[in-house]
């Protein structure tokens, strides 16, 4: 609600002001519009909305959806977007976020078994290790209607995304008769594969020379699959190797974070997920 409301005001304020002004360079004769030739980059606005949020009202759980892009990544990475002037009224986007990332975490937990005549706890390191790639590529073309202060664009993009992630434990203790325990040492969750076409129609405020406030809402079609993940766990058999017992492993199929279920699938029809994109943009010759 609080960005429906924003953007309307927005517009309100960019049509106001347009309408005072007729001017379209600044006072030591800059232009305030992009050109033909220019490049343009794109921040989407909703990190600096929700600080501002939470300056007033004291929250620090002003949190928001993913940028409305044609996908919404399970890390939630922020999508880079620019874009390239071909003439006056045509532009092609482009979004890329080639993204890979880990995590380590490590627990002391007591030695099994203590050594003989330790006087004080002997401890073990138990490692998880947790990782994921992340890859969205986006292109499309844009029309601009206008050449005041206040632009109308609108037009289309394709999009496509992939990744993945796994867990790994490793364990400061082995597995014997003396720590007879099942534990999981791998988590894979099956790849994930997206394609996305959308529309989208919005307006773009020049509020100073090359920098704009834009607004746009879209509507698509999204499609994403997930492959088939596994988890590998191992546990103490006391009836294997005759009877003397031994470590086995064991490998199900399924994704860990999804419940175990084997593929998954999906298709949308629909407006943005996270209603209208608020952005700002800078213009460079």
């Amino acid at each position: 609600m609080k960005k429906h409301v924003l953007f309307s005001a927005a517009m309100v304020a960019a049509m106001t002001a347009s309408a005072q002004t007729g001017e379209i360079t600044s006072n030591r004769g800059e232009n305030w519009l992009s050109q033909s030739g220019d490049w343009g980059l794109t921040f989407e606005a909703t990190p600096l909305i929700n600080f501002a949020g939470n300056l007033f009202n004291g929250n620090t759980s002003n949190g928001g959806a993913a940028l409305n892009n044609l996908f919404s990544s399970a890390s939630n990475g922020v999508v880079i977007g620019g874009k390239k002037l071909i003439d006056a009224n045509t532009a092609y986007r482009g979004k890329v976020r080639i993204g890979f990332g880990s995590t380590k975490n490590t627990d002391l937990v007591p030695q099994i078994p203590q050594p003989s005549g330790a006087t004080t706890t002997a401890t073990v390191e138990d490692v998880e290790k947790n990782s994921y790639m992340a890859v969205d590529l986006g292109a499309g073309i844009e029309k601009r209607v206008g050449s005041t202060r206040v632009v109308g664009v609108y037009g289309g993009e394709i999009g496509i995304g992939f990744g993945n992630s796994k867990t790994t434990n490793e364990y400061g203790n082995a597995i014997s008769v003396d720590n007879q325990v099942s534990r999981t040492t791998e988590s894979k969750n099956g790849s994930v594969f997206s394609l996305g076409l959308r529309g989208f129609v919005g307006v773009e405020w020049f509020c100073a020379p090359k920098i704009s406030l834009s607004g746009e809402y879209t509507w698509g079609v999204g499609l994403s699959s997930r492959g088939t993940g596994e988890s590998t766990s191992e546990a103490w058999d006391p009836t294997a190797n005759n009877g003397s017992g031994a470590v086995v492993t064991t490998t199900v199929e399924g994704n860990p974070d999804a419940g175990n279920v084997d593929k998954t699938s999906s298709f949308s029809l629909d407006t943005g997920v996270s209603g209208a994109m608020i952005g700002i943009n800078f213009y460079f010759q």
